[in-house]
């Protein structure tokens, strides 16, 4: 028998069961040898005495006795298996304790797989297995990974490093995949990194295990908390933000209110993903939501923390920002103005504290950020103007020709518009969606005009790769355009090779968009790109199969060129407020 085997069976002589050693010294020291095993088989066998006399026939039917044994033991241990959780399903006041004697009983087998599944089963649902018990899981490798989640729970809470040790690679997944999907192949204006609903991102696979790993254990949702603050902090890696959104909502739709009604942030993020689904903060979930965070009382501004990363997840602040630009279009619409609209406030009050998330957490100093009132004072008067300079030239175009001034289309932007690009977080957040904004509307001269402002902003948020992923997918609706060489140069030349070179991710975005749009571009435009673009040799494998394959895709395009594409319908999701036109104010819909 080799070592493997005699450690397996170990635990047996403490049951008073005989084992293999006692058989190899019962042959040995005995001068029957057959009478011995048949004493063996009689002392170990199944204690029934109407079986003796019926096994025989089994005999004579050529069935083993080994074959015969095993099915019965099969069939008691999976009866055995539905009693233990029977047992722990049913009231019974000593359910627990029967448990435990079991456990006492069966554990020294722990290590004999027929016997293992019991065991694991015992162990499974006992909501306090022994100590000592679980260090001997812990410590040997192999139990500790055929144990169930429900006992590593027990093992987790007590150990912070072997939980980070299992959560970490999931963390990891987490990221790849996001930045995946911002760099997706597939480059379109329907189907961007903000399609998929709140409810369809947590059935993700890292979101799910999440969920099964934490059950209702407070203490280790606090853990994957904690480890999401450190990340966050260590990385700026927003991502990390919506993990926390979207941890706390998977345990909402499992309804485990031992976490979600301990959690101080649960009803904000409730109300929030409504939000999120609907891409827009209406006036009445806009009021519950002042009121969470007008509810933080004294002494418990920590939750500030959270609730400024929550509200720093991408797809958070993605509604928050839609809802502002259709906010400042039904102002346009009434004359108002940004300052007396409570709405606006309150959304510039939410954007500016998820923008203040990392500085919050980072300072440990748990106070909302003061909104710059000049953001609403100067810079969205600013963005104003640029829409009513617009707006008067598309007006002049429509005039008799007798009637046109001779006034061409403005090429310069307001000095507050673009300082506060460069100087406020959330003056440049609104001035990128207005970009998007002007794109999804189509409108190449506002574009032409916006684009080259956008190489200077706070913090180079343009060149961040979910703007960028946005944007390029934005301008497949003006695919057309990139047959003008201004327009080219505008997009190219003004924006994105200014720093494709120092920011890879810039490189990877361009690229992507020429894979899609290279038979749209001027030609001679594409052969100047196509050396620009060249990566160099310490560039990352993503980049060189990007130039690649739009390498490949040009020759191909060469022997034979593709048929015109149609443009895609266009569901913009924000509705134009007709504006009425007077005479004193030329207004447009944002």
């Amino acid at each position: 028998m080799i070592k493997g085997e005699q450690k397996m069976f170990a635990g047996l002589p403490e049951l008073g069961i005989s084992n293999g050693e006692d058989l190899k010294e019962t042959l040995t020291n005995c001068t029957e040898p057959l009478k011995a095993i048949d004493q063996f088989q009689m002392e170990n066998g199944i204690l029934l005495p109407t079986l003796q006399s019926a096994l025989p026939f089994l005999d004579l039917h050529g069935t083993p006795r080994l074959e015969f044994h095993q099915s019965v033991f099969d069939e008691l241990r999976d009866k055995l298996m539905e009693r233990v959780a029977t047992i722990a399903e049913g009231k019974e006041e000593d359910r627990y304790g029967k448990l435990e004697e079991l456990l006492e009983k069966s554990f020294p087998l722990v290590k004999m797989p027929s016997i293992q599944p019991v065991v694991m089963q015992v162990l499974k649902h006992l909501p306090k297995v022994p100590e000592k018990k679980l260090k001997m899981v812990m410590a040997d490798k192999e139990l500790y990974k055929v144990c169930a989640v429900e006992v590593k729970r027990q093992i987790w809470q007590d150990n912070q490093a072997l939980f980070g040790d299992e959560v970490s690679p999931l963390l990891k997944q987490y990221i790849v995949e996001k930045e995946a999907a911002l760099f997706s192949s597939d480059l379109s204006i329907l189907h961007n990194f903000f399609s998929p609903s709140p409810k369809t991102r947590r059935q993700g696979e890292v979101v799910l295990k999440l969920t099964q790993m934490i059950g209702k254990n407070v203490k280790l949702y606090d853990m994957v908390l904690q480890f999401l603050r450190t990340l966050f902090l260590r990385t700026r890696n927003v991502h990390y933000c919506t993990l926390r959104a979207e941890l706390l909502m998977s345990l909402h739709d499992l309804d485990i209110s031992e976490i979600c009604s301990v959690d101080p942030c649960h009803k904000f993020t409730w109300c929030l993903d409504a939000c999120i689904r609907e891409k827009f903060v209406d006036g009445k979930r806009a009021r519950e939501l002042q009121g969470f965070l007008d509810g933080v009382k004294k002494g418990q501004e920590q939750v500030l923390g959270d609730l400024s990363m929550i509200l720093c997840d991408p797809f958070a602040c993605n509604t928050l920002v839609l809802s502002i630009v259709r906010n400042l279009q039904e102002l346009l619409s009434q004359d108002s103005l940004p300052r007396d609209s409570p709405d606006l406030m309150l959304l510039l009050r939410m954007l500016s504290l998820g923008q203040g998330a990392w500085d919050m957490i980072d300072s440990q100093v748990f106070k909302e950020p003061r909104l710059d009132l000049e953001v609403v004072t100067r810079f969205l008067p600013a963005m104003m103007s640029v829409v009513v300079d617009d707006h008067t030239f598309t007006v002049e175009q429509k005039l008799p020709s007798e009637e046109k001034s001779s006034q061409s289309y403005p090429t310069t932007l307001p000095d507050a518009f673009n300082r506060y690009l460069q100087e406020n977080r959330v003056a440049c957040e609104m001035g990128l969606y207005y970009v998007l904004h002007i794109a999804k509307q189509r409108n190449k001269n506002a574009l032409q005009r916006l684009l080259p402002a956008l190489v200077e902003t706070y913090n180079d948020m343009a060149f961040g790769d979910i703007f960028l992923h946005l944007l390029t997918g934005h301008l497949t609706l003006l695919s057309d355009e990139f047959g003008s060489e201004e327009f080219c140069s505008v997009v190219f030349d003004g924006f994105l090779l200014t720093s494709y070179s120092s920011k890879e991710n810039v490189h990877r975005h361009t690229l992507r968009m020429l894979l899609h749009l290279h038979h749209k571009v001027l030609p001679s435009y594409v052969e100047t790109l196509l050396k620009t673009l060249e990566p160099p040799k310490q560039s990352s494998e993503p980049v060189k199969e990007l130039y690649t394959q739009l390498t490949e895709k040009l020759e191909a395009q060469k022997k034979s060129p593709p048929p015109p594409e149609e443009t895609p319908s266009l569901d913009l999701g924000l509705h134009p407020v007709t504006v009425p036109t007077t005479a004193s104010t030329p207004t447009t819909p944002l």
